[in-house]
């Protein structure tokens, strides 16, 4: 299976482990991940208000890129865009559904990107997760496992933009399980987490309420903590960033709290089908290895 590819801005700096290990564990499943040509920021957030095209400009030609890589024959009749990042793909998605439902919205978009082709609204964007639920299935993911996670307690976190809005969403906003039976086919053990879709601070993290981040942190870890949870897995770069990174912060508003490990759920997945070296742990604040080796899963053979 060949699938076009946007990787986004910040797979290519702060978060090349969840990119590395998306693209061994794809090739894993048979599937490879064709990264777009020439592809640009996707705007980074979207805009809210029905009458703002220029914000969607950017998010549109990528989608544009797809239909050339077809044009080219880079492709064979692939017109859904797999996207690892939650805030591209939610960006990418509100995009694409705003340009294909409005016609005049679409003229005026196509006529802003005079040097590119028209974009025809052919193309699907789609979250790798979902690739892996309804082209690869669970049942085949658990099959391809080369090192079950045996022991080890997981729990999801799904932010905002993986679930809302509700037409964009990937799965149920208010009881997701994609990423619950991820972890179970991978040989671990799923454990909730009442805050699991509970907004993680966002861009306060950057501004000077990064107090307010550290506290959403402590407040969705614990949460998951208080269930038997030992790990956190996620999908968004920034989502990892305030529950990983921010936990230096957390310790200090917190006596007493006690960091956990932050994985991209790549990671999990390459460690399981035995690519130990291209998950890339030493990218992650917390250090997940003192965990994994407590559980007798890090140090075994590498698959080849």
């Amino acid at each position: 299976m060949k699938l076009p590819y946007y990787p986004g801005c910040t797979l290519k700096k702060n978060a090349k482990n969840f990119e590395k290990a998306a693209i061994v564990a794809a090739k894993h499943l048979g599937i490879e991940l064709v990264e777009l040509p020439r592809w640009n920021c996707c705007g980074a957030v979207s805009s809210l208000t029905s009458d703002d095209v220029m914000h969607h400009v950017a998010a549109i030609r990528n989608l544009v890129r797809v239909q050339q890589m077809n044009d080219d024959g880079i492709l064979d009749n692939e017109y859904r865009l797999v996207v690892l990042c939650a805030m591209c793909f939610n960006v990418l998605k509100r995009s694409n559904i705003l340009a294909t439902s409005n016609a005049n919205m679409l003229n005026t978009i196509n006529s802003f990107m005079d040097t590119e082709p028209d974009y025809e609204g052919t193309v699907e964007v789609k979250h790798f997760l979902e690739i892996l639920r309804d082209d690869v299935g669970f049942d085949a993911i658990k099959s391809k496992v080369i090192n079950p996670l045996k022991g080890l307690k997981v729990s999801a976190y799904y932010g905002c933009t993986l679930l809302r809005p509700r037409e964009v969403g990937i799965d149920d906003p208010e009881a997701p399980t994609i990423m619950e039976r991820l972890i179970e086919s991978l040989g671990a053990e799923p454990v909730d987490n009442p805050y699991k879709s509970l907004c993680c601070g966002s861009y306060h993290t950057v501004g000077s309420n990064k107090e307010v981040v550290a506290r959403r942190a402590y407040r969705i870890i614990e949460g998951a903590r208080r269930n038997g949870a030992e790990a956190i897995i996620t999908s968004c770069p920034l989502c990892a960033f305030n529950l990983d990174n921010r936990q230096a912060l957390t310790e200090k508003l917190y006596p007493g709290f006690k960091r956990m490990p932050i994985l991209y759920f790549t990671q999990l997945m390459a460690l399981a089908f035995g690519y130990e070296s291209e998950a890339s742990f030493d990218g992650n604040f917390v250090d997940p290895i003192p965990l994994l080796e407590e559980k007798g899963l890090i140090g075994m053979k590498v698959q080849k």
